[in-house]
């Protein structure tokens, strides 16, 4: 890769669509709504920070509440590192679930103007027990 295309992953982008394409059926759908809200933070030095919920979430009324807000919401920062023309790891050292702390995120990405395009590995999704896919995030710069 060269400085001038890494140089254009680097920056603040904003939300735009976070789906899941189940690999079995090619199923599509909007793993936090259709909607959903966040921003994705790529230093010069390194550094990537996101936060991605629903845009619908509400305000608490109760104990039960505050934790199903768990569930609509992900973020988890690290030092990264691009390896080829696509594909980005970090290292997560803060996140929002534990289970994220200390473990690698690998994302493949594609920069066309002022969209970037970040889809993850095959994994598993808590919306399809069982089913295998990917995700797919389109963000624009903020």
């Amino acid at each position: 890769m060269s400085l001038g295309d890494r140089n254009s992953l680097m920056g603040i982008w904003k939300l735009k669509s976070l789906q899941f394409e189940l690999a079995d059926t090619g199923e599509i759908a909007d793993a936090f709504g259709p909607n959903p809200a966040g921003y994705l933070i790529l230093t010069g030095e390194g550094r990537m920070m996101t936060i991605v919920t629903r845009s619908d979430r509400v305000p608490p009324k109760e104990d039960a509440d505050g934790s199903a807000l768990f569930n609509t919401m992900m973020a988890y920062t690290g030092n990264f590192s691009v390896e080829g023309n696509d594909k980005f790891i970090t290292d997560v050292d803060l996140a929002w679930h534990p289970a994220w702390n200390g473990i690698q995120q690998t994302r493949f990405f594609k920069v066309e103007g002022d969209t970037l395009l970040i889809t993850t590995p095959q994994q598993a999704h808590p919306m399809f027990p069982g089913r295998m896919g990917r995700g797919a995030l389109t963000w624009t710069r903020a």
